[in-house]
């Protein structure tokens, strides 16, 4: 069943989405006399995602690594630890040891440290769990609406992705985005959460969704052969990149730290106030290199074999960066001859009440669009915008939204066509008004924290 929704004849969205820019651009470019600069457009455009996309390898190639050191760590678990007692509370309909639970802690504490890889993984395995104890096969449950509600809206701890982008785009405070992403994902995972919980309790009043009897799951499973409950969620190997951690190693984490804290009272000590060094120095240009120290840090303390899982993990960085020349090839194209047609101009001068309420620029428009769509596409009219001009209003407020939201159709389509389910309840409504949430509040955010600075 899985098979033969995952292979759907029907469009997806995105490809609607890419149809009409391109037809649209054309057809308004011919009106309006701007088929030269359409044509030229496409060309330039295409050129530009290829170079967009190399000079993404270093920057990708190195957080990709930092993060090996945090997975190898065992960050993500310990994070699942704390984690699990808000779970329980979160979805009662599941049982405290039922390995769908395990999986949903896993996959929610690897987003939250930005380990989108890891985290789709663990996202499959917690849906396939979750559909064992369903008593409407082929229906989604309330703990798979909510499931899906908090991936989507997920709070981004660490969005280093977006950072190293804006980074490698010469940006003067590439950390800057940090802390409206966290405020926004916040917002968006308490109305993801507080929605679908609503909509669930709903949904149980009204006999639309049968109660999960926990203490039949058993027999539930055992009448389908299904796997024991006992089934452990798999766990990447890393024994290779561990060493036994003594108390030297233990000891020297403990010192780079003290060391880091030491030179945070001289610099408050030197700009004579903390809000001072705060907002001019550490998110500005401290933040970056606190993290890579505060992560080596964690490694040494975890007995991790730095120099290796660094190298490990870089690997990806190149196969990743090759990986979304294609969607920045196709989406930029696509964004450039929309906008060299006059055609986007013509919109946002339509909706322009609108965006300038919630104080949206109009080049950022495409990318609020195509977000819950597309995430290399939304990530390439990032990129193009940072490349253009990193340290601008627009760039900042594309970047906190890229870290802030979700594509949340993508995710639906892959949890949900993993265990066949095609009636999805409110798992849509919940999961695009989180989307939504933080979209609007990644605005609000960045034009406070903007004039901030």
């Amino acid at each position: 069943m899985a098979q033969s929704n995952l292979s759907s004849p029907k469009p997806s969205p995105i490809n609607l989405v890419f149809v009409a820019f391109i037809a649209v651009a054309i057809i308004f470019a011919a009106y309006t006399n701007k088929m030269e600069a359409v044509s030229k457009a496409s060309f330039e455009s295409a050129k530009t995602a290829v170079t967009l996309a190399l000079n993404l390898i270093g920057v990708m190639a190195l957080w990709l690594g930092l993060v090996r050191v945090l997975e190898a760590g065992g960050l993500m678990y310990t994070l699942a630890k704390y984690l699990k007692p808000l779970m329980i509370r979160l979805f009662p309909d599941v049982p405290p040891t039922h390995p769908a639970m395990g999986a949903m802690i896993l996959n929610m504490s690897a987003n939250m440290l930005g380990l989108g890889n890891a985290a789709t993984p663990f996202g499959i395995k917690a849906m396939v769990e979750l559909n064992k104890i369903n008593p409407l096969k082929g229906t989604a449950t309330n703990a798979m609406c909510l499931f899906l509600a908090i991936n989507t809206s997920s709070v981004a701890l660490f969005p280093l992705g977006v950072i190293g982008v804006r980074a490698a785009g010469n940006s003067k405070e590439p950390a800057a985005i940090w802390l409206p992403t966290l405020i926004a994902t916040i917002c968006s995972t308490v109305v993801g959460v507080a929605l679908a919980s609503w909509l669930g309790k709903r949904s149980k009043g009204s006999g639309e969704m049968p109660d999960i009897d926990t203490e039949d799951t058993d027999s539930m499973e055992s009448s389908e052969s299904l796997e024991s409950e006992d089934e452990p969620v798999v766990e990447h190997d890393y024994s290779h990149l561990l060493y036994p951690a003594g108390k030297t190693s233990k000891l020297i984490a403990w010192l780079f730290i003290l060391g880091f804290i030491g030179s945070c009272v001289y610099g408050v000590i030197k700009a004579g106030k903390i809000g001072g060094f705060f907002n001019q120095d550490f998110l500005s240009h401290w933040l970056i290199p606190a993290l890579i120290l505060l992560i080596i840090a964690y490694g040494v303390g975890r007995g991790v074999k730095i120099y290796e899982a660094v190298t490990e993990g870089a690997k990806q960085g190149f196969d990743i960066a090759i990986r979304i020349i294609p969607f920045l090839v196709a989406i930029l194209v696509a964004i450039a001859m929309f906008r060299a047609s006059g055609a986007m101009d013509a919109i946002a001068n339509i909706i322009n009440p609108i965006t300038s309420l919630i104080q949206l620029p109009a080049e950022v428009l495409p990318m609020a669009l195509i977000r819950p769509l597309s995430g290399g596409g939304a990530f390439g009219i990032m990129s193009e915008l940072i490349e253009k001009a990193p340290d601008s209003y627009s760039a900042f407020v594309a970047s906190t939204m890229m870290g802030s939201t979700e594509t949340t159709f993508y995710v639906l389509a892959v949890y949900f066509g993993a265990v066949g389910i095609t009636r999805i309840r409110h798992a849509l409504v919940a999961a695009l008004f989180a989307d939504a949430t933080g979209l609007i509040a990644a605005c609000f955010l960045s034009s406070l924290f903007w004039n901030l600075r």
